[in-house]
């Protein structure tokens, strides 16, 4: 069974950073893509960040230039370093592992870590 585990949120003041962490049970680089999505309340998730197996990465319009997805290939772990908070951004991030399968992709999802914005 695989397992995506999400660390690093928390509360931060309007202007403040933090950085989100997941963990991967086997090579990211199984997966097709990893990403970072977020859902705040009363809203649908929407996609944040991704990467690619290949290292392609893309951002959302909403945090590009203030976010940045990476990752760790030999720890198997993604990360988004999030600058430049906004109250805008509080909301529960999640990550997504996206797997090959000869029909549909699979999508494997972490149980969310909360960040919260505010003074």
């Amino acid at each position: 069974q695989v397992q995506l585990v999400e660390s690093g949120g928390g509360l931060v003041q309007p202007g403040g950073s933090l950085t989100l962490a997941c963990a991967a049970s086997r090579s990211i680089l199984s997966f097709n893509v990893m990403a970072w999505y977020r859902q705040a309340p009363g809203t649908q998730r929407e996609l944040v960040a991704a990467i690619t197996s290949g290292g392609f990465t893309t951002h959302a319009d909403s945090v590009k230039g203030r976010f940045t997805i990476s990752r760790d290939t030999v720890k198997d772990m993604v990360y988004l370093q999030m600058n430049s908070l906004e109250p805008e951004d509080t909301a529960v991030y999640y990550c997504k592992g996206q797997e090959r399968r000869p029909l549909v992709p699979y999508d494997y999802w972490g149980q969310g870590t909360q960040v919260t914005v505010s003074s």
